[in-house]
């Protein structure tokens, strides 16, 4: 069973699709501009694409929050089943508003970002029909963006949008990610141990790289930056003149 939500929103770009290709008036929505931001686990992700988003005026699409929203739904309902975790996503609200990531009417912003949560959204992450089953959803969320959307994931710019206007793909030396990880789990007021994030970011990288659907990986036509040693300021500057070269 797909959520209302869902299937309104497929009916409705189906619609304007079958329009469109009848000589109809009626157009799906453009988007001004998509600009794809893939990247292992620590490589800075989540603080450059929303500073980047910022910066170009554009709309954020975190799609790791809808897998770990998936993972959240998953933990809840004890489910362990392929098949059975994509058919309780499928019939799920799941949706970003804002900084606000929502479940079921309910805000889980917070609940999705803890490690236990992390851990289990890269095991769902691989399984072949909860990707299946997200992968409109994904596309949906950036296309309803009239100014433009910054889509920060995995796969954005091998698999979800393999003809974005502008591709990015960030890294970092693994002591450097294992560092920041670190740092952000302390804000949060836990105390991880630095070889213990180290070891599960080791483990995440190896997970995501070899699985068999969307694996972790740059695209042929995707701009590298590493963000070893650089501010935050640095890599922002970086990302918008190479977006700004790309929109001429």
């Amino acid at each position: 069973m797909v959520s209302a939500r869902a299937a309104y929103l497929w009916c409705l770009y189906g619609a304007l699709d079958g329009l469109a290709s009848r000589g109809g008036a009626i157009h799906r929505p453009a988007v001004a501009f998509i600009l794809a931001i893939d990247g292992p686990a620590g490589a800075g992700k989540s603080t450059v694409s929303k500073r980047v988003a910022d910066r170009l005026g554009f709309v954020l699409v975190d799609t790791g929050a809808i897998y770990r929203s998936a993972a959240l739904l998953a933990m809840r309902k004890g489910l362990e089943e392929e098949r059975a975790i994509a058919s309780a996503v499928l019939a799920a609200d799941i949706w970003l508003d804002g900084s606000m990531v929502m479940l079921d009417g309910e805000d889980i912003s917070s609940q999705i970002r803890t490690p236990e949560v992390s851990r289990h959204a890269s095991v769902v992450s691989a399984l072949p029909a909860v990707r299946a089953a997200l992968l409109d959803r994904q596309r949906i969320e950036a296309r309803r963006q009239p100014s433009g959307a910054v889509v920060e994931g995995r796969d954005i710019g091998t698999v979800v949008f393999p003809d974005a206007d502008a591709k990015i793909f960030l890294t970092a030396s693994l002591e450097a990610r294992a560092e920041r990880r670190t740092a952000e789990l302390e804000k949060k007021g836990m105390r991880p141990s630095h070889a213990d994030v180290m070891a599960e970011i080791s483990i995440r990288d190896a997970r995501d790289s070899e699985r068999a659907v969307a694996p972790l990986k740059a695209a042929a036509d995707a701009r590298r930056v590493d963000t070893t040693g650089k501010s935050i300021d640095e890599v922002v500057e970086e990302i918008a003149s190479y977006v700004a070269s790309k929109r001429l």
